[in-house]
C-alpha cells in the first residue's frame, strides 16, 4: 500500500492474482513495467519500518482488512483501504455509527444544528462519525465528544489538521477514536480528501448532511455514501443561502428531510437501530410520529383520511414515495383532531402541530378538496360536519 501506483482497487486485485502479499509485492515490478512505469520499485523495507516505528511512539494502532476490529460495514465496500492506522478507544467501532458531515464555513443556525443532532444521536446510542474540518464537523464532535466519537483524518492519524483542533483531537482519545489510511505523518493535500469522504460514510449505516454548498466535500460523501447503499438524509436550508443549496439538492432529489435525530433514526433500516442500551430516550417532541393501527373495516372515502389508512410498511420495506405518503396522512390526521366546527386561525393550527407551514399547507389543501375542512373569511378553518 506505500508503494507508488498502488490503491486499495491495485491491492486487492494483486492479492487476487498472486494469494499472498508477499507474492503479489514480488509480482509488483513485472507489472509496473507492463503498464509503461520505468525505473519502478516497491515502496522500501525501511520506509514500512520507519512507520511501524512512528506507529509505535504515538500509541497508533494497525487495523488491517480481516482482523477482528476492523469495521465491517467498511470492509464491504469495493475499495475498503486495506489498513487502517487507529488511536483512541477501538470498541467505538462496534457501535452503531451515523456519519455527520457539512460546511467548514458554516451559518450560526448550521453549526447549532449539528450540535443538536450530535447530541441527541449520541443519547440515543449512536456514535457520530465526522472529519476533523472546523465547521460542521468540530460541531458534531464537540456536542457528543463525551459519548465517543469518531473522527476520519485525511492527514496521517498523529498530524492534526487544522492545528486549531488539537485539542479537540485529543480530547476524542478519552472516549472516542481517529482513523486514517494515510502514512504516519502525512500532512494532507486536496487529493487526500475525497479518499477520506469514503470512509466516513463506509464507516456509516446512514450520512446525514448539515450544510452543503452544490460543489462540496460533503456533496461528494453523499455521492459516496449513495453508492455504498447508505441512506443519505439532509437538513434543508434557506434557498438564498449557497451552504444550503447541496442539502436542498439531495432532498429535492429524494433524500430524507430531516429536522432532529428522530428523523434521522427513522430513517434508518429497522435491522440497523441500536441494540437496547442504557441510553435515555429522545424527549417526546423530537420522537418520529406513529401512525394508528390500520382499520381494515373502516368506511372507504367518506371517512376522514385517518381511518383509511393501508397497512405501513415497515422501514427497511419503505420507499421514498411511500415514506412521504405516510408523513402527509399522518398529519391529515392531526389536522383533523384539532380542527372541530368552531373555526380556528390557521397560524394557531400550524403553531399547534409544530410542523413547518410548508408541510401543512398542502395538506390542507388536499383536506378541503376532499370536504373534510371549511375555509372561513380571515385565515379561518373548521372541520366539516
Amino acid at each position: 500500500m506505500r508503494s507508488r501506483r498502488v490503491g486499495p482497487s491495485t491491492f486487492y486485485r494483486l492479492l487476487a492474482e498472486n494469494g499472498t502479499v508477499a507474492a503479489a509485492l514480488e509480482a509488483l515490478p513485472d507489472l509496473a513495467r507492463a503498464s509503461g512505469a520505468k525505473n519502478y520499485t516497491p515502496c522500501p523495507p525501511a520506509v514500512a519500518e520507519a512507520e511501524l516505528a512512528s506507529a509505535r511512539a504515538t500509541g497508533a494502532r494497525m487495523i488491517t482488512i480481516g482482523d477482528e476490529a476492523y469495521p465491517k460495514l467498511l470492509a464491504e465496500t469495493a475499495d475498503a483501504p486495506p489498513l487502517l492506522w487507529a488511536m483512541g478507544d477501538l470498541s467505538a467501532l462496534s457501535r452503531p455509527l451515523i456519519a455527520l458531515v457539512g460546511a467548514r464555513n458554516a451559518s450560526s443556525l448550521g453549526l447549532r444544528m449539528a450540535r443538536a443532532l450530535a447530541k441527541e444521536l449520541a443519547e440515543a446510542g449512536y456514535v457520530v462519525v465526522s472529519g476533523l474540518a472546523r465547521g460542521i464537523d468540530t460541531a458534531a464532535h464537540t456536542a457528543a465528544c463525551e459519548s465517543g466519537t469518531i473522527a476520519v483524518l485525511a492527514s496521517g492519524v498523529d498530524v492534526i489538521y487544522p492545528a486549531e483542533n488539537a485539542r479537540l483531537a485529543d480530547d476524542l482519545l478519552a472516549h472516542g477514536l481517529r482513523l486514517s489510511e494515510q502514512p504516519m505523518g502525512l500532512v494532507p493535500q486536496a487529493r487526500h480528501f475525497p479518499a477520506r469522504n469514503r470512509i466516513i460514510s463506509g464507516l456509516a449505516q446512514a450520512v446525514v448532511v448539515v450544510e452543503a454548498a452544490a460543489k462540496s466535500g460533503s456533496l461528494i460523501t453523499a455521492r459516496t455514501a449513495l453508492d455504498q447503499g447508505r441512506e443519505v438524509v439532509a437538513v434543508p436550508g434557506h434557498p438564498f443561502d449557497a451552504r444550503a443549496s447541496g442539502c436542498n439538492m439531495l432532498i429535492r432529489d429524494g433524500a430524507t428531510l430531516v429536522r432532529n435525530a428522530a428523523d434521522v433514526i427513522e430513517a434508518l433500516p429497522a435491522a440497523l437501530e441500536p441494540a437496547d442500551t442504557d441510553a435515555p430516550e429522545l424527549p417526546l417532541t423530537s420522537r418520529p410520529l406513529q401512525p394508528d393501527a390500520p382499520q381494515p373495516d373502516a368506511p372507504q372515502p367518506a371517512s376522514p383520511p385517518a381511518d383509511t389508512t393501508q397497512a405501513v410498511p415497515p422501514p427497511d420495506k419503505r420507499s421514498l414515495r411511500q415514506t412521504a405518503k405516510l408523513h402527509s396522512q399522518i398529519l391529515q390526521r392531526d389536522i383533523l383532531q384539532r380542527l372541530g366546527p368552531t373555526p380556528l386561525a390557521e397560524d394557531q393550527l400550524i403553531r399547534d402541530l409544530s410542523a413547518p407551514a410548508a408541510a401543512v399547507a398542502p395538506v390542507l389543501t388536499d383536506l378541503e378538496l376532499d370536504g373534510h375542512v371549511i375555509r372561513h373569511p380571515g385565515g379561518l378553518l373548521s372541520r366539516s360536519a
